[in-house]
């Protein structure tokens, strides 16, 4: 070997060292450009020698002579203080053009020290004839695009930073600021929006139709919306009046009628007196003008309100109950009068619903039409009518003092003779005397008497108590009834007892007083009505505050006004 060719040799080897990353991918560059070399020569592939810092060796001794024989590189020795001298500019030109495709390829991994000592028996391949790059062009290109690469980095960072900045002011204002809040748009029907169009818009003639039956019906559904919010408000207005809530009247057939007279029910004394003194037309001129007074309560007022709070009582145990006290005012009174009837009726809350106005006719007539049981009158003559008809009457009697009365409890006296019994004992006192009557009694003690008028009465009394019993309300039963009678109780008395048995009839309380008068015994009791056929204990109940009705039935006890 040549002088010149060994210093040729040393001064390519301190110029091809580079770096790491750098030989790293043109070690897999040539290692595929060899193995396709091999591939079509046949020849095996060869390990490249490496320096002491892993640098790859080329031999340039094929640029300088071909014709020398390859002959095997000399491995330095690795030392960190070899100094590395900057190659000529022809190589440096060189290497920085082909720099740049060196970086793009990954480096392929290091080869191992058993495959370096077998190599040196292999001919080395030969490598392009491009001059290496040397490392400061490298590692200036490095710096070049990390600052770059830096540069890029900081301007990417300082975007993003500014729009995060950005979003967060946005979001911070639009906490800070308060949108108003708008309504949900109304619906509208067809022909509503249509009011929007300008009018030339044109129609087509089925749409058109089509709006206007539907505008029809919600214009007819809008009325029947209407009128049943009207009806409902009407419904609701009536009920809080008291004459809507009344309940309605039992039937005929199943209730107990008690025809009550115009004047029984009400004091009329001022009009009757007109009637008597100056006539009929007078009589009729003076109602009409006062029809909008008020008449004050007569001696059958309390009666009838004692019946409508017994009907209250059964209607409260028994919602469906038809057997019931039914109220009927029975007057000859004319047509005209009955609007102030009816105002004062109406302003007592009294639950009567029929009427009977006959025009000066009598009244009795209709009694029986109207199913009655017990017919108050203050016309002693009506009432001779009715007894004479089979109809239980009695004539009412107000009372000349004011008492209190029980507003729970119907409180009904009777007395024996001529008015639950029979007149034939009445008949023997009276013609035979009292000792006949005692053996009569006693002779006929276990035959039941026979029934006076008001017998029946007092079966329709029992029959509703027997409701209240069967309710265990027999303590507050709102009915009571009361024998007062001037009998003896020793003498005469258990045949009267016998003949209620007999019948199936339960009287509450007893009362014989062996002919003493019956006035202070009523007071104590402050019954609604009391019955006798004696004008004598009539009179006397009636100067101590009771109210009294007389019962013309039976022998010479006929009331003569």
């Amino acid at each position: 070997m040549s002088q010149t060719s060994v210093k040729q040799k040393k001064k390519n080897e301190t110029g091809i060292r580079y770096s790491k990353e750098s030989l790293d991918g043109e070690k897999r560059k040539e290692s595929e450009k060899s193995g396709a070399r091999l591939s079509t020569q046949g020849s095996q592939e060869l390990l490249p020698n490496t320096d002491s810092q892993g640098y790859l060796v080329r031999n340039q001794s094929s640029r300088t002579s071909r014709g020398q024989p390859n002959k095997p590189e000399i491995e330095e020795p690795r030392s960190r203080s070899n100094s590395i001298k900057p190659p000529d500019s022809s190589t440096t030109s060189r290497t920085s053009s082909a720099s740049p495709s060196q970086h793009d390829s990954p480096p392929p991994p290091p080869v191992p020290p058993s495959a370096r000592q077998s190599a040196p028996s292999q001919p080395s391949l030969q490598l392009d004839s491009q001059p290496p790059t040397p490392p400061e062009a490298q590692l200036t290109s490095r710096r070049r695009s990390s600052k770059q690469h830096d540069t890029l980095e900081s301007k990417l960072e300082t975007r993003i930073d500014s729009r995060s900045h950005s979003i967060l002011r946005d979001c911070r204002d639009s906490k800070q600021r308060e949108y108003p809040l708008t309504p949900p748009m109304e619906w509208k029907s067809y022909s509503q929006r249509r009011m929007l169009y300008p009018s030339n818009f044109p129609m087509d003639p089925d749409c058109l139709a089509e709006s206007h039956q539907h505008q029809q019906r919600e214009e007819e559904e809008d009325e029947d919306e209407d009128e049943e919010a009207y009806w409902e408000s009407l419904k609701k207005f009536y009920e809080k009046v008291p004459s809507c809530s009344r309940p309605r009247p039992p039937k005929p057939k199943n209730a107990i009628t008690i025809a009550v007279s115009s004047r029984a029910l009400f004091n009329m004394m001022d009009a009757r007196k007109i009637y008597e003194e100056e006539g009929l037309e007078k009589y009729i001129d003076y109602q009409l003008n006062n029809e909008n007074v008020i008449l004050t309560p007569g001696p059958a007022f309390r009666f009838v309100k004692a019946l409508q709070h017994v009907n209250a009582r059964l209607r409260e145990l028994y919602p469906n109950e038809q057997d019931l006290f039914d109220i009927v005012l029975m007057t000859n009174n004319h047509a005209q009068v009955g609007v102030r009837l009816i105002n004062s009726v109406n302003h007592y809350g009294l639950l009567i619903d029929r009427f009977c106005l006959t025009g000066g006719k009598s009244p009795i007539g209709y009694l029986k039409a109207y199913l009655t049981n017990l017919y108050l009158s203050a016309d002693s003559e009506k009432v001779q009518e009715a007894i004479k008809e089979g109809i239980a009457s009695a004539t009412m009697f107000d009372a000349a003092k004011d008492l209190g009365y029980c507003d729970t409890q119907l409180r009904v006296a009777f007395d024996g003779d001529a008015v639950l019994f029979s007149d034939e004992s009445e008949f023997i006192s009276k013609e035979h005397g009292l000792d006949k009557f005692f053996q009569h009694e006693s002779l006929f003690e276990n035959k039941p008497l026979a029934q006076g008028p008001l017998k029946g009465f007092l079966e329709d009394l029992g029959r509703l108590q027997k409701k209240f019993y069967a309710k265990n309300e027999r303590l507050l039963c709102p009915i009571r009834t009361y024998l007062v009678t001037a009998r003896s109780a020793a003498s005469s008395g258990a045949r009267v007892l016998k003949t209620l048995r007999r019948w199936g009839l339960e009287i509450d309380e007893a009362l014989f007083l062996a002919g003493a008068p019956k006035g202070p015994i009523l007071v104590k009791i402050r019954p609604h009505i009391f019955f006798d056929d004696h004008m004598f204990h009539i009179q006397g109940a009636q100067k101590l505050g009771t109210v009294a009705a007389h019962v013309p039935y039976g022998f010479s006890q006929k009331y003569n006004p």
